[in-house]
């Protein structure tokens, strides 16, 4: 979507907000309200990242570092060249010292200035300014180079198994939540780009089969805003900002906490105790997300149906480095039991309804009727009807 024209302070060329300056993204994008110029440092801009600046409404993005860095074809850059916003990248880390956070600044061809109202405004930093032909050279570059990524990845993925081998192979540290998942439909929903467009393709199969819901982060928030309760939340004690709101915790049955090896997550632990709720814990290195889809299959679902997550190369590739690894073996580790959101609607056609039936015993009676029609005995009952309705005309 493109987003409204926002207002400026003056008629100069290029892009008015104030700047919110933070070096790591989870905390810059809580901050951010409409029309702001984020500033951030974040190489290889990831879609999630992207769809989050996006829905906070920023005026235009400023990256320390390069949108693409050259190792994989990165989404994020798309997510905002179709959301029409500006982006400038490479401005250095010396931009962070240099902007202070609150300032109005102006954008105009790859300078971050003062917006003070007057002629011109003193550059605070300078890096290039981004268009769509720029993006699909990088783009294009990196996907050239994906190889030799491919190799790395092997490497880290044999590393990784052999930290979480209890875990993947045998279920080690999987806790056991109340709510009955054995031999159940379990829809795992994580908090992805296209989470809210897949939960309503599923509306029908949600209301008409009442799967396991678990969600992830934020998007128990989602599930709930379509009228569904998630029946367990994993929240991910390494990401305080996608925490969801007490009334998701509240409701759920189950609330899960993925914690990284060696850590505790005391920060999300004591928020959820203040609330009231005693969540399970699972140790693990592997992304939340993953975490989810271990336990639905340490529960032993009969059918892992995924909402929100990432079904290409690209949107594999496309994600937070260390969570590669363990989103590869966790497909794996599930199998053919894992189904994609977008093909249920091909492969469900929904339940046989009381209007069904109706229709099909009226097609019935016509076809009937027609058939008795043509008889001699059909036409001396419709010579009988036609005369008794005569009858009784006036």
């Amino acid at each position: 979507m493109r987003l409204p024209t926002r207002p400026q302070t003056s008629d100069l060329p290029g892009v008015a907000g104030t700047a919110r300056v933070e070096r790591r993204a989870r905390v810059l994008l809580p901050r951010l309200r409409p029309g702001d110029i984020a500033v951030l440092e974040h190489p290889a801009l990831d879609r999630a990242t992207a769809q989050r600046l996006v829905d906070a409404q920023v005026a235009a993005v400023v990256n320390v570092a390069p949108m693409v860095s050259g190792r994989y074809p990165n989404l994020g850059p798309e997510v905002l060249l179709r959301a029409g916003i500006p982006m400038v990248d490479g401005v250095g880390p010396g931009a962070l010292a240099g902007l202070d956070d609150g300032r109005r600044v102006r954008l105009h061809a790859g300078s971050v200035l003062e917006d003070d109202g007057a002629d011109g405004g003193r550059v605070v930093a300078s890096g290039r300014a981004l268009d769509a032909a720029t993006v699909e050279t990088e783009l294009a570059r990196a996907r050239r180079g994906l190889a030799t990524q491919l190799e790395t990845f092997t490497h880290n993925s044999a590393a990784f198994l052999q930290r979480e081998q209890d875990l993947l192979l045998h279920g080690v540290g999987v806790p056991v939540p109340a709510t009955r998942i054995a031999g159940r439909t379990v829809v795992v929903v994580a908090d992805g780009p296209e989470v809210e467009a897949e939960l309503t393709l599923l509306r029908p199969y949600l209301r008409e089969q009442e799967p396991v819901v678990v969600a992830v982060g934020r998007s128990a928030d989602t599930v709930r805003g379509i009228g569904r309760r998630p029946d367990v939340v994993v929240v991910d004690a390494a990401v305080p900002d996608g925490v969801p709101t007490a009334a998701a915790l509240k409701a759920a049955r189950d609330v899960v906490v993925r914690t990284g090896r060696g850590t505790s997550g005391k920060e999300v632990v004591d928020s959820l105790d203040r609330l009231g709720v005693r969540p399970l814990r699972i140790e693990t290195d592997a992304t939340a997300e993953d975490a989810a889809l271990l336990l639905a299959d340490a529960g032993d679902a009969a059918v892992v149906i995924g909402v929100g997550m990432h079904a290409t190369l690209e949107e594999f590739l496309d994600r937070e480095r260390s969570g590669l690894a363990s989103t590869y073996l966790t497909r794996l580790k599930l199998g053919a039991r894992l189904v994609d959101a977008a093909a249920v609607p091909y492969l469900y056609s929904g339940r046989v309804r009381p209007h069904h039936l109706l229709l099909v015993m009226v097609a019935g009676l016509v076809a009937l009727a027609a058939a008795v029609g043509v008889t001699p005995v059909g036409q001396e009952w419709a010579d009988q009807l036609s005369e008794t309705l005569q009858g009784l005309l006036p």
